[in-house]
């Protein structure tokens, strides 16, 4: 699909739909829906006339043959109420509109009226939400397949803002890179393990130029990364470790920005074993280690000029004789010794040794992924990922960031006192602790291996998943864009 920027007249563009958002509340619009109601023969003012078009947010309105243009459809998109309207609106009216439309036989789309304060940030976000909508999730279906005939989305504007060219091709490679993160979320447990996850990973090291270190069971215990190599004692499958590495700062000696992705390509619980319900979707407990791959792959097609490093450790949580037990001690990379008692916190362990591993490239700063708890969904839902910082001024990039990607994250706290609940009468800590604060909890055992180096961790669990009224189905790929927009400031 190609999308790009044309100037010219909206009435005039020859195409098979023209979309339009228009607002609930259309003064400044007047002039615009005063033109298009007259090349609608009224037709405009009668839909308004009856309440079947109120602009209402979401609202997709198809208007058949108009005579006087030279589309084949018009398209009325709904952008709510004017005070509202933001890049955020205009990439979920996309996702929208060209979800709407992507199974007809429509070739060439075209959509006019998009810009908003920040026109730059509006078309990025345009072109995001375009890309983003094509993904279907149906790869393995043999028959009857959602098609996808759109070959070219223009974008339609009266005069030329300098930047927006490049911000059009900045969305698209976003959405592309969101869209990854996507598929390999969705990959079952049967198609990808960490040995297929690190070979994705060499492939797309290859194709835009990252360097890329995998490392193998045996490297592994050299390193002493003994968390990551007992959680993946329980599956006949390998644990592997990815490297991969962006170097685009000018200076030799710029810290890195170190990225971290929890892999877990398929978690039963191990020994602590989920219940079948719960187990159905745990093939997207990897939605942590995508999300840094995406990322990756999209740092490196914008060439930012940072030196970057994501890590994801990848492995299999499986019950069987040689499976981490409850109440078996283990020594991290780090050299602390943890109690594990619920072998079902596993993500939090193999983060352990990831972000030791991290600390160890002395970063400018840290940022894990990962669909850490269960506790989580229950604080925040399925609208906002919890965000754990133990420094302000890092914490507020990210948050800057996410509010550019539409993304939507809440601060919840770090104090000292929930430490107590992972004191271990055995070892210096234990995995877990009571029944309340299970995600800051989690995040206090995180903390444990940061020492002091500026970190932020992303729990998102429960956004990683679509629900239908957000216009997407299955994996969400949250984070990719998040990700990309706080390394690029």
């Amino acid at each position: 699909m190609n999308i790009r920027l044309v100037k010219g007249t909206w009435d005039s563009i020859e195409c098979d739909a023209l979309m339009i958002p228009l607002f609930e509340d259309d003064s400044d619009q007047e002039e615009l829906t005063s033109t298009l109601d007259q090349k609608l023969d009224g037709l405009l003012g009668e839909l308004k006339s009856t309440e079947e078009w109120k602009g209402k947010e979401g609202r997709v309105s198809v208007i058949h043959r108009p005579d006087q243009l030279g589309a084949g459809r018009v398209i009325l998109l709904g952008a709510g109420k004017r005070k509202n309207y933001n890049a955020q609106s205009v990439r979920s009216l996309m996702i929208k509109a060209v979800g709407h439309v992507k199974g007809y036989n429509f070739k060439r789309l075209a959509v006019h009226g998009l810009s908003q304060t920040d026109p730059e940030l509006s078309f990025q976000a345009a072109a995001e939400g375009a890309v983003i909508a094509t993904y279907e999730g149906d790869d393995y279906k043999t028959k009857d397949r959602a098609p996808n005939f759109i070959e070219d989305i223009l974008f339609v504007v009266d005069e030329e803002t300098g930047g927006i060219e490049e911000a059009i091709k900045r969305g698209e490679i976003l959405g592309e890179a969101t869209n990854l993160a996507r598929r390999l979320i969705n990959e079952p447990g049967n198609r990808v393990n960490p040995s297929s996850l690190a070979q994705t990973a060499t492939d797309l090291a290859d194709k835009y130029s990252l360097e890329i270190e995998v490392l193998g069971e045996p490297e592994m215990e050299k390193r002493g990364m003994g968390a990551v190599l007992a959680v993946a004692r329980g599956s006949d499958e390998p644990a592997r470790f990815i490297v991969l590495r962006h170097r685009g700062a000018p200076e030799n000696d710029a810290k890195p920005i170190v990225l971290v992705g929890k892999g877990v390509t398929f978690d039963s619980g191990g020994l602590s074993l989920k219940s079948p319900k719960s187990m159905e979707g745990m093939k997207s407990d990897k939605a942590g280690g995508c999300v840094v791959l995406a990322a990756m792959q999209a740092i490196a097609q914008l060439q930012l000029k940072k030196n970057i490093v994501g890590l994801i450790p990848a492995v299999e949580n499986l019950p069987s004789g040689r499976a981490l037990r409850p109440g078996d001690v283990i020594r991290s990379m780090s050299g602390k010794t943890i109690e594990v008692l619920n072998t079902d916190a596993e993500g939090r362990l193999i983060l352990a040794d990831a972000l030791c591993f991290g600390r160890q490239l002395e970063p400018e700063y840290m940022v894990d992924v990962a669909t850490l708890t269960g506790a989580c969904v229950i604080a925040l839902g399925d609208l906002r990922a919890g965000l754990f910082s133990n420094h302000d001024e890092i914490c507020q990039k990210l948050l800057q960031a996410a509010e550019r990607s539409g993304e939507k994250f809440w601060r919840l706290p770090l104090d000292d006192e929930y430490r107590k609940e992972l004191d271990s009468s055995i070892a210096d800590i234990k995995n877990v602790g009571g029944r309340w604060g299970g995600a800051i909890i989690a995040a206090k055992f995180l903390e444990e291996f940061v020492e002091g180096v500026p970190w932020c961790h992303l729990d998102i669990a429960g956004v990683d998943l679509s629900k239908e009224n957000q216009g997407l189905k299955g994996p969400t790929g949250f984070g990719v864009r998040t990700l990309v927009e706080m390394v690029s400031s």
